[in-house]
């Protein structure tokens, strides 16, 4: 979610406490200083709320929301609190006038139904929004899933398949971001959550094919993928994890993500034929944005508009049991090669930014009850198990993440590959045993986005710093002035179908499309591989024990961990290198799989406090 959005998001809360009062009106004693307009502009500033929500002060923000407590649910007036969430969005200059009036309008009778029908009071609320200093915001922190009586089978360490066996070729897309209102030529730079969308730009207009920066992609890159993908073959399968629509989020509606579902899924099927495709739901597909309301809120605030167009759009892809629970939950299962079962999570039922789990967020929709239910029958079957989602484990809640981590634990000799996205990154995140936190049991790959999107400050331009000239893995030199980030999709080779595969993976490619040369006039898009894994890091396999030795790697070998961080850009990194406090938390990041647990990194918080380690991880959550 990027973070304008959610600041706006949380705006609309705190303008709410003013709701049911006009300017003037006495309000409670102790939120008397709130009356209107005029003092809650002077409000905020002393209470430190000028550059958002991390700065707002505990005190003020408790008293902010005990008036919204006593006047939400009194007779609020819905005119009144978009009045107020307008204002006070545009004096914290959290966005332009027209987008703070927009996203307000859209997301104000979502997000106070959650609110009213929530438990969440102004300490849970202020934990969430201020930090866990000024309150405790996980207020279901104490749940757990039921897991089966059975014991878990002896652990067997993986080992590499015989020479010669058969492996499968696994596409993975994530993040693709379609942008229908992208105009080359038009301003990359514009004040707006997203650009490229029109103005007249001071310097380079938006590339052809795409640009850097707070910009998504034109239809015409995606249909150059794809043509690509089609002749680049072959693949067994592909795991396609959603955010399919643009980051214009403060003025889409459920028609425009509808078009945009069918739009893109009929283009995967033009191109990728009778290639099987199998989806997962990302957070950008609903209106308003996060907003998955779990299968008990009912009527026209439901999911079910989106969840049955996403069954009617793949059901060339799945069976009609998966469908079903499609239509429900947005999550389903299915056997896709002998031996082996894919599973695909709705990972907005573990999201902080899913303004719904406010109400109750104990295993939304039963959907990690029903995960086990599905890794117990798959082991009772002697199947493996895939996990697709779109939000990594560990940028859940922290009480969903823990049980997510805990299934994995029990599951380790079922679950053989574990596929995410959403950060636009190219990364990892490493599951240990729950006993020691020392044996690595699993690996969640975290594949890099198509989109360009990455919302980083003007300042913070492209500049490679591997050591030596400027120049691409392999040797050819980069061209010279501006470069843009690349678009990019992965490939996993996994075991093969034969009996007793392991199904893990066994290597990942990552390819680009150089945008720099390919918005050079006269050109045509050439997608090239950036690279392979176990080249590049020497890896001898890519189990989860040798993803955990090259962690221990980057720590003495600076210039394999900068390779890294190279590679974690998809080529094109931020122009300052990343070492201490920004090493240290990234590679306790790459440590957890489970959100917010010290315990993983250890030497890492020794450097650097953990709460500075999650502040970086909270600024890197923008999509």
């Amino acid at each position: 979610m990027g973070t304008r959005a959610a600041a706006a998001l949380a705006v609309l809360l705190l303008a709410a406490l003013a709701g049911a009062r006009t300017e003037g009106e006495a309000g409670p004693s102790e939120a008397g200083a709130l009356n209107g307009t005029a003092a809650l502009a002077q409000l905020l500033p002393a209470a430190g709320a000028r550059y958002g929500w991390r700065n707002l002060s505990c005190s003020a923000c408790k008293l902010l929301f005990a008036a919204l407590d006593a006047s939400v649910l009194l007779e609020p007036s819905m005119e009144r609190i978009q009045h107020l969430a307008v204002t006070v969005c545009i004096n914290l200059h959290l966005a332009a006038s027209q987008v703070c009036q927009e996203i307000i309008h859209l997301f104000e009778q979502d997000i106070l139904t959650a609110w009213i029908h929530s438990v969440m009071r102004p300490a849970e609320i202020c934990g969430l929004l201020v930090g866990s200093q000024c309150g405790h915001w996980d207020i279901y922190s104490d749940w757990n899933v039921t897991l089966p009586d059975t014991p878990k089978p002896p652990v067997r360490p993986p080992i590499p398949p015989p020479p010669g066996a058969p492996t499968a070729r696994v596409l993975f897309l994530t993040d693709l971001h379609w942008d229908r209102d992208y105009s080359p030529g038009s301003d990359p730079a514009c004040k707006d959550p997203l650009c490229c969308r029109g103005g007249q730009p001071k310097g380079q207009g938006a590339g052809y094919w795409g640009t850097y920066g707070r910009c998504d992609l034109p239809l015409h890159t995606l249909e150059s993928l794809l043509q690509h993908l089609a002749a680049s073959g072959p693949f067994d399968v592909a795991y396609w994890t959603g955010d399919i629509p643009a980051h214009n989020v403060w003025q889409q509606s459920r028609k425009d993500q509808l078009q945009a579902l069918e739009t893109v899924t009929g283009l995967v099927q033009k191109y990728l034929g009778p290639l099987p495709v199998y989806p997962a739901v990302g957070n950008h597909e609903s209106v308003p944005v996060n907003s998955f309301p779990p299968p008990y809120v009912p009527g026209n605030q439901s999911s079910a508009w989106l969840y049955s167009a996403m069954a009617e759009a793949w059901r060339q892809w799945l069976p009609p049991e998966a469908l079903e629970t499609l239509r429900v939950g947005g999550f389903y299962t299915l056997r896709i090669w002998p031996g082996l079962r894919l599973v695909s999570l709705n990972m907005n039922f573990c999201s902080e930014a899913n303004f719904w789990l406010l109400i109750n967020s104990t295993d939304p929709a039963g959907q990690l009850q029903w995960l086990v239910e599905v890794l117990q029958g798959a082991e009772d079957q002697g199947e493996k198990v895939h996990i697709i989602g779109h939000i990594p484990p560990s940028h859940c809640m922290r009480c969903w993440g823990w049980n997510y981590y805990h299934i994995i634990n029990r599951f380790e000799g079922t679950v053989a590959g574990q596929f995410f996205g959403h950060t636009h990154m190219d990364e990892f995140q490493m599951f240990y045993d729950e006993e020691t936190l020392l044996r690595p049991v699993g690996v969640a790959f975290v594949a890099p986005s198509v989109t360009t999107y990455i919302d980083l400050n003007p300042g913070e331009r492209v500049l490679l710093f591997l050591p030596g000239a400027a120049r691409w893995p392999g040797g050819r030199p980069l061209p010279d002035g501006p470069r843009s980030p690349p678009t990019g999709y992965r490939v996993y080779v996994v075991d093969g179908v034969r009996p007793g595969s392991s199904y893990m993976v066994l290597d990942h490619e990552t390819f680009i499309l150089n945008l720099t040369l390919a918005n050079t006039p006269g050109a045509q898009p050439q997608w090239q591989r950036l690279y392979g894994a176990r080249e590049t890091y020497g890896l001898s396999a890519t189990f989860p024990a040798d993803w955990d030795r090259l962690l221990r790697a980057f720590e003495a070998n600076e210039p394999l961990f900068q390779r890294f961080w190279y590679l974690l850009y998809k080529g094109h990194p931020p122009r300052q290198p990343c070492q201490g406090a920004c090493k240290a938390a990234l590679l306790c990041a790459l440590r957890t799989g489970r959100a917010g647990d010290p315990n993983l990194c250890q030497a890492q918080s020794l450097k650097v406090p953990f709460h500075e380690i999650q502040a970086w991880w909270r600024r890197r959550r923008l999509c």
